[in-house]
């Protein structure tokens, strides 16, 4: 609880004005603490080292290179990946079962990054002028404010107040992602792949990726800019891109391998 009290008011000196990287690094720790305490991170040195190294792959090569970035990969089906203020990136293993090559996934990330590199969340606290925001945030981000691990997995997981972005914020995410996963050396035609294979999802399993377009607005026209800019980017023409690796399916397979986690008393709902 003292925890909780602190990282309220921590957030709550925040709102309303302006954040600086080292606050806002601090703010995205804070967080990435309370979270990971809660959700199924997933703990397998294997699939944490590959997820990692993709994910630097990327960011390296943003102009927030010099952020300490981290990856987490959670061990939940729902589908969805989010992102937390300072470079802390989170992408459930539901969503990374549903793509089939490694430009998917590098898409998704490169996607997250972006949000990270835009401060779009911070930007979000610095316009807000009411201080129970700065407690919405906590409570969002951390379900610090309710009971239940499968919750905070599904909450957390698939509608963190964080990525509950505008659809301009969408769009420059989009951007970013084309940019620096091209950067990177991945076929960039992995971040339009993973939208189709999303609304694909929708029709089939709508409650799995109900997060996702609850905090990602995902419309047909999004998708049309995303090709658009990929056929006229300097970054993405002329170049030998990764497009798949045994080593992206291995991982893939060794994530479906995990066991899911067990429903605690607390999951229940018992006392």
């Amino acid at each position: 609880m003292i925890r909780f009290r602190v990282l309220i008011a921590a957030v709550v000196v925040l709102v309303g004005c302006s954040v600086s990287q080292d606050q806002e690094v601090a703010l995205g720790r804070q967080n990435a603490d309370e979270i990971n305490a809660q959700l199924p991170i997933v703990t397998e040195p294997a699939v944490n080292s590959y997820i990692q190294d993709l994910g630097e792959s990327i960011a390296s090569k943003t102009s927030r290179a010099d952020l300490d970035w981290h990856f987490y990969v959670v061990n939940t089906k729902q589908i969805n990946a989010f992102a937390l203020p300072g470079g802390f990136v989170y992408v459930n293993r539901g969503l990374i079962e549903s793509t089939d090559h490694l430009d998917e996934l590098a898409g998704t990330l490169g996607h997250e990054i972006g949000h990270v590199v835009e401060r779009h969340s911070v930007k979000q606290m610095e316009k807000s002028q009411k201080a129970n925001v700065g407690v919405a945030v906590v409570c969002t981000l951390t379900n610090i404010c309710h009971s239940g691990l499968a919750q905070a997995a599904v909450q957390v997981g698939g509608s963190a107040l964080f990525a509950r972005y505008s659809r301009l914020d969408e769009l420059q995410a989009d951007s970013e992602a084309v940019v620096n996963v091209s950067r990177a050396g991945y076929n960039p035609r992995g971040v339009t792949d993973l939208f189709q294979v999303l609304l694909k999802e929708r029709e089939y399993q709508p409650t799995a990726v109900e997060g996702w377009f609850a905090s990602h607005p995902l419309e047909e026209t999004r998708i049309d800019r995303a090709k658009h800019l990929i056929a006229t980017l300097p970054e993405a023409q002329g170049k030998r891109f990764l497009v798949d690796t045994p080593q992206f399916h291995a991982f893939k397979d060794r994530v479906a391998s995990l066991p899911l986690p067990r429903p605690s008393a607390q999951q229940s709902g018992l006392p």
